[in-house]
């Protein structure tokens, strides 16, 4: 602390007078609510005071204290207005206060980007995305490779497990099937009808035993199995 500020004080600034005079105002006016709240309650104890004067008949007290009662009242709009006025200068320091702080924000964050351009090197810069880009092909194709050699590795063998498979399902749907008809040997027979029912039969061959082969139902499974065997 040199002599000067031992003398007449730091020197305070902008800001710092800035809250000083916010706290200031706002000190005022919790002391001018004060003072209004105390003639307000002076107001209705003059109010019912009058009201006693007068029924007891005491007509000079009550107008002694009707005229007190009017002076309580002017004080009470005079500190409202006081207030008011107060108020509106704290607003404007506020205001100001808080302009204040953008304008050092924004002058920080303009230094701050000057000094980011300044440090930037754009050749630099661009001769890291050039070997980004060219790095990050050459790990696409990498593992393009090393994908296509795990699908050949996986892929080797299924073709063979495959036609095991199949061939499983196809001897596993062929004992259901002589199951479900009885162990009946793979050439169906088709029972003859009587000769009796074949002689009445209308636009119908004259054998039983004709070209018809056998039932449809069985011709069906037939193309079902040779559709699996592909």
């Amino acid at each position: 602390m040199n002599i000067l500020e031992w003398a007449f004080g730091k020197r305070m600034t902008p800001a710092e007078r800035l809250r000083k005079n916010q706290r200031m105002l706002d000190k005022a006016i919790r002391e001018l609510d004060q003072v209004r709240v105390k003639l307000e309650k002076q107001e209705k104890t003059l109010v019912t005071q009058i009201r006693q004067s007068a029924q007891k008949g005491q007509m000079g007290a009550a107008k002694i204290q009707a005229k007190d009662l009017v002076r309580t009242r002017r004080y009470v709009e005079k500190f409202y207005g006081m207030r008011s006025q107060l108020q509106k200068i704290s607003l404007r320091l506020q205001t100001h206060r808080t302009n204040e702080q953008m304008m050092q924000a924004m002058k920080g964050a303009t230094m701050a980007l000057g000094s980011m351009n300044r440090s930037m090197n754009l050749p630099a810069l661009q001769r890291i995305a050039m070997e980004f880009e060219r790095e990050n092909d050459i790990m696409e194709q990498r593992q393009e490779m090393m994908d296509d050699a795990v699908d050949d590795a996986m892929d080797a063998g299924l073709e063979e497990e495959g036609d095991e498979v199949v061939e499983q399902v196809l001897e596993e749907i062929g004992v259901d099937l002589n199951q479900a008809f009885g162990e009946t040997p793979t050439g169906l027979q088709v029972e003859k009808a009587p000769e009796g029912r074949i002689a009445q039969a209308i636009g119908g061959p004259s054998g039983g035993g004709g070209g018809g082969g056998g039932d449809p139902g069985d011709d069906d499974l037939q193309a079902r199995l040779d559709s699996l065997r592909k």
